[in-house]
């Protein structure tokens, strides 16, 4: 079913949630995943005066990315799944079209990715790479929440994660 799986992480509660999940989904498909970690230092940098600072800002924000990517290369290698762990710096596009860049790049197809589950004014201000590569992405996309919703009515809802994992078992 699936050979590759893209799994963009940032070291959140819902980027780990999106990694258990691919770890997962790629063990019952015996999928390889591709780790991704993006730096983003520039919109920061606008709080940093002198170059020097700036340098050491991306960094620390390399340091950390390379230590994310091993956390996540230990747990892939827990659920005896292959991972190739990628660490892509941008300067101009948004992280989403980073995202998707490598999903094309590498030839994976699915991309999974945790999720917050923001609406209302917290999307339209804090914004969501999880939604941007949604809309935007020609590989098909898992989005999986941080915790999932309390279902409103008596029976689960078909889109949980849960019923997706069933149904490739099935």
């Amino acid at each position: 079913m699936y050979t590759k799986i893209l799994v963009p992480i940032d070291g959140s509660a819902s980027a780990e949630r999106g990694l258990a999940e691919a770890i997962s989904l790629a063990g019952i498909t015996r999928a390889g995943l591709v780790i991704l970690h993006v730096v983003d230092a520039y919109p920061l940098a606008s709080n940093v005066l002198r170059a020097q600072d700036f340098e050491a800002l991306r960094d620390m924000l390399r340091r950390t990315g390379h230590k994310l990517l091993a956390d996540a290369a230990f747990e892939a290698t827990r659920g005896n799944v292959p991972a190739t762990l990628l660490l892509r710096e941008i300067e101009v596009d948004r992280v989403a079209d980073c995202i998707e860049q490598v999903a094309l790049e590498s030839g994976c197809d699915l991309i999974v990715m945790g999720t917050h589950g923001r609406n209302g004014l917290d999307r339209f201000f804090m914004g969501s790479n999880a939604e941007l590569v949604l809309r935007n992405s020609r590989t098909p996309v898992l989005l999986v929440r941080t915790q999932p919703r309390t279902p409103t009515r008596s029976r689960p809802s078909p889109r949980t994660v849960s019923h997706t994992r069933a149904a490739l078992l099935a």
